[in-house]
């Protein structure tokens, strides 16, 4: 085979295989294994020199499909619990395809009209899910990441102009560090877009007042008030990936206000606390924050990537990633909105499309019900851990997080965290359900997410089967 243009007519029969093979694989997701580590060569049937003359459109597609739905990590499935990872509603899935059949230039109004409205209007549809003001700027992002780094280069630029200087033109030379505090249970993702920003990953100062990372007010006030006026950047943190614990936002927005701070907030996955009446208490004070990120791909369950950012002072945006000073790359005229001069990316895919579809297809209500069975999911997870003699629960059951531990009867404490190291190792190869191992409180645990949408609460009963069957071996070994 040679140039594409010769096998112009195959475009319709090549997405017939793969809507022929999605039936099969999608239906199976309920009872295969997660992984299935004997698979893993058949990806070997994917390496091999460049081609020089290619198979063709229909037997490339096969051979992908072939070795792809038989050797894939399926996270789209109901039992991948060791990230906080979602999966891809019907609605979210039909509208990724969607967005790959239509292929959009996003980041310019001109080169897509289409896809800027729908980017606009599932960024209202959000701001509006989330109770954030109609009033905040926003942009769709590839994660959680990137949501970070366009907030945080906004409250760049904002510290920076407040020391005279223009950072998006004359850089960080010459400005002292920026202050940035939050608590304990900071996410990495956070340091990385202070590392990638210049800001450096390791000047993020927290206050904790235990070993759970929980905010300490008294002294993160206190190093407000030590810089004596000076302008500040805090990191409030809406769901910790171990716990589900949260900072207390309302109380740290008191703080931002009252020293002239920029507050920041990640609600990675916590932001959809906001949905049910049972834990949008946890996301009060949001709508006061001056940025704000979101992730799609978590417990809005639509296919990666997909993250949000939001921010109060839409002009800051602007200022933080516009003005690039290109004759090629046209202003937007009056309601026309240039996405790439809003945040990091100038290329972009038309992300809002799937979005877009499962909002329209499920709205509120049907958010609010999803969310609310994972919150009943993880209850159910942690009465479950309570009343096994060999495990035991290290943290109340909030949002989508159980927090849990190996620990039969007779093995000394020392050597819990091996036993758990060794469990999670062994649970990631059995395959039948994945959860990896994390610290929590200076104890290796597991710390299972359930926010896929096909999640209930059978799937976490076959995780603690599994993992006390997988137990029992090793210390009888």
């Amino acid at each position: 085979m040679s140039d594409p243009l010769h096998e112009r007519d195959q475009a319709a029969a090549a997405l017939d295989l793969v809507n022929r093979a999605a039936g099969p694989y999608l239906d199976g997701l309920a009872d295969r294994p997660v992984h299935d580590r004997s698979l893993d060569g058949l990806i070997d049937e994917l390496d091999g020199p460049l081609p020089v003359k290619g198979d063709g459109t229909l037997a490339g597609v096969e051979r992908l499909l072939r070795v792809g739905t038989e050797a894939a990590t399926h996270s789209s499935g109901p039992r991948f619990f060791h990230l906080v990872v979602g999966g891809s509603t019907p609605a979210a899935m039909a509208g990724d395809w969607t967005a790959s059949l239509l292929d959009q230039v996003t980041g310019l109004w001109v080169t897509s009209p289409l896809a800027a409205r729908v980017e606009t209007i599932v960024l209202g549809w959000l701001k509006e899910m989330f109770g954030l003001p109609a009033s905040y700027g926003g942009v769709l992002t590839p994660s959680a990441t990137f949501a970070h780094v366009t907030g945080l280069a906004c409250a760049r630029q904002w510290w920076a102009e407040r020391h005279g200087v223009d950072v998006v033109s004359e850089g960080l030379a010459g400005l002292p560090r920026m202050p940035v505090f939050s608590s304990g249970l900071v996410h990495a993702s956070t340091r990385k877009a202070l590392q990638v920003l210049g800001c450096g990953r390791d000047t993020l100062r927290t206050f904790s007042r235990d070993e759970g990372g929980r905010l300490d007010p008294a002294a993160l006030e206190a190093a407000l008030e030590a810089l004596g006026g000076a302008p500040a950047v805090v990191v409030a943190n809406l769901g910790d990936v171990n716990t589900g614990d949260s900072d207390p936002i309302a109380g740290m927005a008191d703080l931002a206000e009252r020293y002239g701070a920029w507050l920041h907030v990640d609600g990675a996955f916590g932001m959809f606390a906001a949905l049910s009446p049972r834990t949008a208490h946890l996301a009060r004070g949001v709508e006061r924050a001056d940025s704000v990120t979101a992730d799609g791909h978590k417990w809005l369950n639509v296919p990666y990537e997909s993250g949000f950012s939001f921010v109060r002072d839409p002009a800051v945006m602007g200022r933080a990633f516009g003005s690039w000073g290109s004759a090629y790359l046209p202003d937007g005229g009056p309601g026309e909105i240039n996405y790439n001069m809003l945040g990091p990316e100038s290329s972009r895919r038309a992300r809002a499309f799937p979005i877009w579809a499962t909002l329209r297809a499920y709205g509120r209500e049907g958010h609010r019900e999803m969310v609310e069975r994972h919150l009943d999911v993880a209850a159910h997870l942690a009465l479950l851990v309570e009343r096994a003699p060999d495990l035991e629960l290290l943290a109340p059951s909030r949002l989508c997080i159980t927090c849990f531990r190996y620990r039969p009867p007779g093995v000394p404490e020392n050597r819990l965290d091996d036993l758990n190291a060794r469990l999670g190792e062994a649970l990631l190869a059995d395959g039948r359900v994945y959860a990896g191992t994390s610290t929590y409180r200076g104890m290796t645990v597991f710390r299972p997410a359930t926010l896929n949408w096909r999640t209930t609460e059978a799937d976490v009963e076959l995780l603690v089967e599994v993992l006390r069957e997988l137990g029992a071996r090793l210390t009888a070994g």
